[in-house]
């Protein structure tokens, strides 16, 4: 269901969506970590959807080797779990700010969630996706198509999914991508006839509809008012 379409439903029953734009990855950072530490156990979740200007980001677990020639665009660490990604415009991000333990949730089955929504989403457009022993993210054949990374903290999750749609995928070359060499990484773009590939705004509505039902909500809505702006729009 998607946000056009479910007005009649309450935040009980969607969940809020703040669709940010174009923002810098430090500054979205900061302001998830605050709006976690804001959060009381009766705030209602949100999923944050927007895309980054260039950036690489090092996850708690990362190590110097896996970034073999960053070059202009900066490093951040993060506080989520694994390796070393990429990102940048052309790729769908989603951070759910969610509590888990009342959606029935444990980290696994958030992990699983997110990796489903894109593995429905690609195969709605004729794409067949799936998954990895011991590497999380969903792969169209050897090739990485989308990554996860997250971090609970107060009972809700924060960070969330990359999904490479239409990108410059050059930069994933400077890297081990999330710690593995040789990894090879790819996009709905590079799958696609040209005609049949969707806007960046049909792609995030269709992967909103999956990941509001796959979390356990009956659609989103589009959140009203803003958040803590001036720690967004760097």
């Amino acid at each position: 269901m998607s946000g056009r379409s479910c007005g009649a439903l309450g935040p009980a029953e969607a969940v809020a969506v703040r669709e940010l734009g174009l923002r810098s990855y430090p500054a979205v950072f900061a302001a998830m970590r605050r709006w976690v530490d804001a959060a009381g156990p009766e705030t209602p979740d949100e999923i944050w959807t927007l895309e980054h200007r260039p950036v690489y980001t090092q996850g708690q677990a990362g190590r110097a080797e896996h970034l073999l020639a960053p070059g202009d665009i900066p490093v951040v660490a993060a506080d989520r779990g694994g390796q070393v990604t990429y990102h940048g415009p052309g790729q769908l991000i989603f951070y759910p700010l969610v509590r888990l333990r009342p959606l029935g949730l444990d980290v696994r089955r958030l992990v699983s969630a997110l990796e489903q929504t894109v593995i429905d989403w690609l195969a709605e457009l004729g794409i067949a996706a799936g998954l990895r022993a011991r590497a999380p993210g969903v792969y169209v054949g050897d090739a990485k198509i989308a990554s996860l990374g997250l971090r609970i903290r107060k009972g809700r999750s924060y960070h969330g999914l990359a999904v490479n749609l239409n990108m410059d995928l050059e930069p994933f070359a400077r890297i081990n991508p999330c710690g593995y060499a040789g990894l090879r990484v790819t996009q709905v773009a590079d799958l696609l006839p040209l005609e049949h590939l969707p806007t960046a705004d049909t792609a995030r509505r269709r992967l909103l509809d999956h990941l509001a039902r796959r979390l356990g909500y009956t659609g989103w809505y589009a959140a009203s008012g803003i958040w803590m702006s001036g720690e967004c729009d760097e």
